[in-house]
């Protein structure tokens, strides 16, 4: 396998404007839980392409994320290249506050059960 590195930044910035112009401008949110939707079952019931699901999944979720940002605070999209970073900075960071939880042993815990970090120190 060749290495291939990809820009996130770059990518969601080509994502943004191929969904918006695709797709339609708009937070959306119910058309891509949908589709999120549709995409997992793929994922459960196909052993082939298996991968090519989950990507599916990821490419969805990514735009439902850069939607948000850009179409939440209003009508007006934001500017492509500052969602993109914002949504590189958010993922960034969830994944700093995931790494600095406490998780439970992994040999412990059903496979077929999500996983869930240690929430006794959290306020609510």
């Amino acid at each position: 396998m060749s290495h291939f590195d990809l820009n996130l930044q770059t990518h969601l910035v080509r994502q943004m404007e191929f969904s918006h112009d695709t797709f339609g401008p708009g937070v959306r949110t119910t058309g891509v839980i949908d589709h999120i939707r549709k995409e997992l079952v793929e994922v459960e019931t196909s052993r082939a392409t298996r991968a090519e699901e989950w990507v599916d999944v990821v490419i969805l979720a990514l735009d439902g994320l850069t939607r948000e940002l850009a179409f939440a605070a209003s009508d007006t999209r934001r500017d492509l290249a500052l969602t993109a970073a914002l949504a590189c900075k958010l993922i960034s960071e969830k994944q700093a506050r995931n790494e600095a939880r406490t998780w439970p042993d992994w040999r412990n815990a059903d496979p077929d059960k999500a996983i869930e970090h240690d929430r006794s120190g959290e306020s609510r």
